[in-house]
């Protein structure tokens, strides 16, 4: 591990309080490696005991299937996970958002959310493309249910809000029912 890689982990003692505390943080791009870590710490405090669990999220999104990992485990395990939005909440960082049943997805004041359709370098032979371009067609299908589903928004209105780039303030998130309110104070999370 290179000294770069080494600043921007969270020091082994502060990792460890947070854990104790049964708090996971996720503050950075979503890839396999960070959903390694976060399914990894979610199924240890799930092994620990049953006493709920708060993850903290503030991610630009990025890989898809390395946040459907992340979403179902939070699904999967039996403690219950309270997510806190902070900063933004983007792609794949609100479908990880959207696993928390609603009463238990809130977020703190200046947070912004995006949900947008996904997106993916396609190349190769011809034939290639067109399967790779199905694949994200049916990814789009399937997210959109997930917000549709999460928010209880109707799914023709989430099609309609992906297909662009679709920012919400925190008052707007209400709204659209990605969560349930805003909080000031870890006082208002118990």
């Amino acid at each position: 591990m290179d000294t770069d890689e080494k600043t921007q982990d969270t020091p082994p003692r502060i990792g460890d309080h947070l854990l104790s505390a049964r708090q996971v943080v996720i503050c950075e791009e979503i890839n396999q490696k960070m959903a390694k870590r976060v399914v990894s710490e979610l199924l240890a405090l799930a092994a620990l005991s049953d006493d709920p669990i708060t993850l903290f999220i503030n991610s630009q999104g990025g890989h898809v299937e390395a946040g459907d990992t992340i979403h179902d485990m939070i699904k999967f395990i039996k403690p219950t996970v309270t997510v806190v939005g902070t900063g933004w909440v983007a792609s794949a960082g609100t479908h990880i958002f959207l696993a928390a049943d609603k009463a238990h997805r809130v977020c703190l004041p200046n947070t912004r959310f995006l949900i947008h359709q996904p997106s993916g370098g396609v190349g190769g032979k011809v034939t290639d493309i067109a399967i790779q371009a199905q694949q994200i067609e049916r990814m789009r299908e399937r997210l959109a249910k997930v917000i549709a589903d999460a928010t209880g928004t109707a799914i023709e209105k989430v099609r309609e809000d992906i297909e662009r780039d679709h920012w919400l303030t925190t008052e707007e998130a209400v709204d659209y029912g990605i969560l349930s309110k805003v909080i000031t104070s870890a006082a208002e999370l118990g």
